[in-house]
């Protein structure tokens, strides 16, 4: 029987199930503008699109690990690769490139090249506080302390507040020791 070797974004991407973009993309900002009615803050916004992606992410990890095929990783420089190269491929269509990395390989730029959720988006001056793409951060942070590491994830560049790009810093708090609910030797 012939092994599997991992697959790349691009080939995941065409085996999963779609929905359309432009539906995606107006539920999103659905979601973003109804919260933004009911917290009234941006910045309470802010903190619960954090945390919707941080619920995402943890469900999201189990499905890219079945689908991608990949072995485990074996540092944090390899899980930011695999998260640019595979993971927003496959669940965002888009690729991204990993850049700006620290001297102890704890901290880099994911800097996206388009940004899906991001169409026909134009944010008022009301707004400007707003990270409207912040559930991207909890996805990542709540994906990676799935798989023992614990991160802190933030936006640095936006398009939608003027920025020439969408760039996202990713950095290791943490590697958490994994535990197993029993004993090999018993």
């Amino acid at each position: 029987m012939p092994t599997v070797g991992p697959r790349s974004g691009d080939a995941i991407f065409a085996n999963v199930e779609r929905v359309n973009a432009e539906l995606f993309t107006l539920t999103y900002g659905a979601i973003v503008r109804q919260l933004l009615t009911d917290l009234e803050e941006v910045e309470e916004v802010n903190k619960q699109l954090d945390q919707m992606g941080y619920n995402i992410g943890t469900r999201l990890i189990d499905e890219f690990l079945a689908k991608a095929n990949i072995s485990r990783c074996v540092d944090f420089k390899e899980t930011a690769e695999m998260i640019a190269k595979v993971g927003f491929k496959m669940f965002l269509g888009v690729t991204a490139s990993v850049t700006n990395w620290d001297i102890e390989g704890t901290c880099c730029s994911v800097v996206l090249e388009e940004n899906p959720l991001v169409d026909f988006v134009e944010l008022p001056d009301t707004c400007q506080g707003l990270y409207y793409c912040n559930v991207l951060c909890g996805v990542i942070r709540g994906a990676l302390e799935m798989v023992s590491m614990k991160t802190e994830v933030t936006w640095v560049r936006d398009v939608l507040r003027g920025d020439d790009s969408y760039e996202l810093q990713v950095k290791l708090l943490k590697q958490v020791p994994e535990e197993y609910p029993y004993k090999d030797d018993e």
